[in-house]
């Protein structure tokens, strides 16, 4: 680490204390970015970086509402405006306990890389609430979304922050937030992406962030001239993204053996096909259950519940060739990743949002394996956001195959960027670097020929 990223590293931890995802997700970038600030040094003599690492603008707002029995309960409510020198502000809402201004901050700063990647006009945003909507009614839900808005409505417009979902924001949630937004604003217009079909939603965005996983590990993978045919794959999580990662593997062959949630994990020997697929999006799309009875009604399968004595998490010590992270920051720790290297996993795709830490980084890569950080890899969720904005503006919705098309493209395009970045800064195969050094340099134009603003 150079003395002016340790410096910098420094400066951001005494400025921001008790923010440890941050201060992760600013070393990683900051260390890729050491190489392309020795070669530009107008980009330091004008604090660009130190610039981005500063949000343009924090929100915070109280959220009173009423559950179902009169009660009275108040939630906290985030919006975290990171940068906007290429587009308005776009990022998810993620509705989950563990909801902080420090985790917003790191998933806001990483938006702006991943947004850049994804050659779309896009900002870096990222908003939510400590609100947990696990198990409640949805009347609660609809309160709790038509209370929060009734805030964030200020903040937000189609050309000033177009936030989307994230966690524990699915599309019940976009249905309630839009619905509100409209009736404050007296305006039917593109603020929100992810929405019904019927009313301004694009096909493939329930599915692009794990499409999009796929095809990029397609993608790293053709580098060796392998193809994802008969490759046993890990996926973690179950929702959303891993839903459709596993839908996605299945049509390019491969066979996905695991899947999660936060009360523990199952082993499929035989590979989560199509029929388990449907009875999983049943089980936690609509009667919104527990893992644990995918065991009950596929007898072969083994389900593990969490041991949180465990250093490590048993879902990612099973033989295969390829892992899927979808679930959660820092899922995925230094011993998990020795564990999927010694039991020869050599493609790593993320469909979460920095869900290896520090410490696994390093071993994917003093491997030299295939490793899709996710600023790269799981982009294909806000690139169909940033299609959807398109539809909204033109008024005009795309078939299915025109987007699919496109988010294949955009991936395509991704890869090619972080592997020439790669090669251009003299670390080759380092999708770390070649993701971060791509992402950083669109941005750090436009800020320079925009001044210091």
């Amino acid at each position: 680490m150079s003395n002016y990223v340790k410096d910098l590293v420094a400066e951001v931890k005494a400025k921001n204390p008790s923010e440890p995802e941050f201060h992760q997700a600013v070393q990683e970038v900051a260390e890729s970015l050491s190489l392309v600030l020795e070669r530009h040094p107008e980009y330091r003599s004008s604090k660009i970086l130190e610039r981005i690492i500063e949000p343009e603008r924090t929100i915070q707002f109280r959220v009173p509402w009423v559950d179902d029995q009169g009660e009275i309960h108040i939630n906290r409510g985030y919006r975290i405006q990171m940068n906007s020198a290429i587009g308005p502000y776009k990022g998810g809402l993620r509705f989950h306990p563990s909801v902080t201004m420090g985790i917003l901050k790191f998933l806001a700063f990483e938006q702006v890389f991943k947004n850049s990647l994804t050659t779309l006009p896009m900002g870096g945003g990222k908003g939510g609430s400590d609100f947990d909507p696990k198990g409640k009614s949805d009347l609660k839900i609809m309160r709790f979304c038509q209370a929060f808005m009734t805030e964030l409505y200020r903040h937000i417009g189609s050309d000033t922050d177009v936030p989307a979902g994230d966690i524990g924001v699915g599309g019940r949630e976009i249905g309630y937030l839009f619905g509100q937004y409209k009736k404050l604003r007296n305006e039917f217009t593109g603020v929100l992406t992810g929405k019904g079909l019927n009313w301004g939603g694009s096909l493939i965005r329930p599915e692009a962030t794990g499409y999009g996983a796929v095809y990029f590990a397609a993608e790293m993978l053709a580098t060796r001239g392998k193809t994802l045919e008969g490759k046993k794959c890990l996926v973690s999580g179950s929702g959303n993204v891993a839903q459709y990662t596993v839908e996605k593997i299945n049509q390019l062959g491969g066979k996905v053996v695991t899947l999660s949630d936060s009360n523990g994990y199952i082993y499929d020997e035989e590979g989560i096909d199509e029929k388990k697929l449907a009875f999983i999006m049943e089980l936690k799309n609509v009667r919104r259950g527990r893992i644990s009875e995918y065991s009950d009604k596929f007898a072969k399968a083994v389900y593990t519940p969490v041991d949180s004595k465990l250093d490590y998490n048993p879902l990612w010590n099973h033989k295969a060739d390829c892992a899927f992270p979808s679930a959660t920051q820092n899922e995925v720790n230094g011993k998990d990743a020795q564990n999927l290297l010694k039991n020869g996993v050599y493609a790593v795709a993320e469909g979460a949002n920095m869900p290896t830490t520090l410490e696994g980084v390093k071993h994917f890569l003093d491997a030299k394996i295939l490793y899709g950080p996710g600023k790269a890899a799981n982009a294909g969720g806000v690139a169909t956001s940033g299609l959807e904005m398109s539809q909204n503006s033109m008024r005009l919705p795309w078939p299915r195959e025109e987007v699919d098309s496109r988010l294949r493209q955009i991936m395509k395009s991704i890869h090619k960027t972080c592997v020439d970045m790669a090669d251009r800064f003299g670390t080759p195969g380092n999708y770390v670097n070649g993701a971060n050094i791509g992402g950083f340099l669109k941005v750090a134009d436009a800020m320079m020929d925009q001044g210091i603003v």
